[in-house]
C-alpha cells in the first residue's frame, strides 16, 4: 500500500512537471486568465466575473488608462500578435517594455512555452477584429472614457 502511494505521488508529479511543460492552446487561455491579460485587454471580462466570451477576448478596449504618461489603451492583442510568429513573439516579449499600466514585467518573466501557448491560443480566436484606439499624450483630451490611474494629490513628503 505504501509503494504505491509512492508510486501514485511520482507518477503525479512527473506528469504535473511534463503538463508545466506542454505548449497548448488550453494553457495559453490559462495563462491569459492568470497573467490578468483578459483584465484589460478582453472588454466585459470583470463584470462578467471572469468569463472569457470569445468573441470579445483580447480584441483591446475602447476604455482608456489616463495618467502622467498620457492616455493609453489596452490593444488588440488578435491585431499585434497576427502579425508575427511564434519565435517572433516569443522574442517580442522578452524585449517590450510600454507605457503604463501594462505590466510587460510579467512577459519577460513568462518561460518560452508560456509563451509560445499564449500566442497559440490568441490565434486561434480567429478574426482580428478593429485596433483600440491611439496612445493620447499628456494634456490632450481623449475621445473615448478613460479611467484615471493616478492619485489626484501626490501626499506632502
Amino acid at each position: 500500500m505504501f509503494r504505491t502511494g509512492i508510486l501514485f505521488g511520482l507518477v503525479f508529479f512527473a506528469s504535473a512537471a511534463i503538463a508545466a511543460d506542454d505548449v497548448s492552446v488550453e494553457e495559453g487561455l490559462r495563462i491569459a486568465t492568470i497573467g490578468g491579460c483578459h483584465d484589460c485587454h478582453t472588454d466585459g471580462f470583470a463584470a462578467s466575473g471572469g468569463q472569457v466570451d470569445p468573441e470579445k477576448a483580447l480584441r483591446g478596449s475602447q476604455v482608456g488608462f489616463q495618467g502622467p504618461w498620457g492616455t493609453t489603451y489596452p490593444a488588440n492583442l488578435r491585431i499585434v500578435l497576427s502579425k508575427m510568429g511564434e519565435d517572433e513573439f516569443v522574442r517580442y516579449s522578452r524585449e517590450i517594455k510600454t507605457r503604463p499600466p501594462m505590466p510587460w514585467f510579467g512577459l519577460h518573466a513568462m518561460t518560452d512555452n508560456e509563451l509560445k501557448s499564449f500566442y497559440r491560443y490568441v490565434k486561434s480566436l480567429g478574426e482580428p477584429g478593429a485596433l483600440a484606439p491611439d496612445y493620447v499624450k499628456p494634456g490632450e483630451a481623449p475621445k473615448t472614457p478613460f479611467i484615471v490611474f493616478a492619485p489626484p494629490q501626490m501626499p506632502a513628503q
